[in-house]
């Protein structure tokens, strides 16, 4: 494995999201950077044939979860066996470096667009190191305030405040993200070597008990200072909520625009459900989303 990778985790209900993802790639990697897939063993087959055309390289979690020095002691395969998706695919992302090898990565997500070149300048400082995801996140903040979603805030400080409790850090509460994520495979493994380890915990442990692993890399990072920090805004437009991409849609924004100061876009697969996998969600979901969209369209117009 190379360096520097980008990694998708998935699994069979967004196989169409990862092909849109590789078709939009495809035309925009002219270094040819590598590409990992990681998705559940029983997932793998259909993924290598809806991904035939791409031939990423393919990976099982389970693979990534033996790559764990304690994943036997620990009981590892059956903790992830056990754990919803939501929560081991956390782990499954921020651990997948100790089976690839690579020092730094590129953690894409399913739902992620590419709308113009990449290459490795994008991702790191010419020093070797990745770049740091690192701000405030006030613009959406204030743009949820302003459209009636107070609570978007109030989560985002109680959260930052619980994981910085942990490592008893004060000041700012920083967003590390959001994705695509760039990390580090120093930062994860000194989160575990001088934070998880000494209180007999695995990040298996550290997901249960707060289960935001952006903000685990990211005050770990702050922490340690495990490599520079050189910091960021985010690379890519992140359309966290519907009525978020209502809203800047309304303001004139557009892929084509975005292309001027993004990477790409991320649609969030919660609510963007038309590429789910048949079956994923019942008929009446389908028609409470549809319903919910419309609504939501019609309050982009306040």
């Amino acid at each position: 494995m190379a360096d520097f990778a980008l990694v998708c985790k998935s699994y069979r209900g967004d196989a169409v999201r990862v092909k849109r993802l590789l078709d939009s790639l495809a035309p925009h990697n002219p270094q040819g950077l590598p590409v990992v897939v990681a998705v559940p063993q029983d997932d793998l087959a259909l993924f290598r044939d809806v991904l035939s055309a791409h031939r990423p390289e393919l990976v099982s979690d389970e693979d990534i979860v033996r790559s764990h020095p304690e994943a036997a002691a620990k009981g590892l395969l059956e903790r992830y066996r056990a754990t919803p998706g939501y929560r081991s695919q956390q782990v499954i992302k921020a651990d997948a470096w100790r089976l690839l090898g690579c020092s730094s990565y590129l953690c894409v997500d399913s739902d992620t667009v590419f709308l113009r070149d990449i290459g490795r300048d994008d991702f790191l400082h010419p020093a070797g190191h990745p770049y740091t995801l690192l701000h405030q996140s006030r613009e959406l903040l204030q743009l949820a305030v302003n459209r009636g979603h107070a609570d978007v805030a109030r989560h985002f400080h109680a959260e930052s405040q619980r994981i910085k409790a942990l490592f008893g850090r004060v000041g700012p509460d920083y967003d590390f993200g959001p994705q695509p994520l760039l990390w580090s495979a120093r930062v994860w493994a000194d989160l575990h070597e001088r934070f998880l380890a000494p209180r007999g915990w695995t990040l298996w442990d550290a997901i249960e008990h707060a289960p935001t692993e952006i903000r685990w890399y990211g005050e770990a990072l702050l922490a340690y200072r495990s490599i520079p920090i050189d910091p960021i805004e985010p690379l890519f437009r992140v359309y966290h909520h519907e009525w978020q991409w209502f809203a800047l849609r309304r303001l004139g924004e557009t892929p084509d625009k975005l292309a001027e100061q993004f990477l790409g876009a991320v649609y969030q697969s919660n609510w963007e459900f038309e590429l789910d996998a048949i079956g994923r969600r019942s008929a009446m979901s389908r028609l409470g989303r549809r319903l919910k969209r419309w609504r939501r369209r019609l309050e982009a117009l306040w």
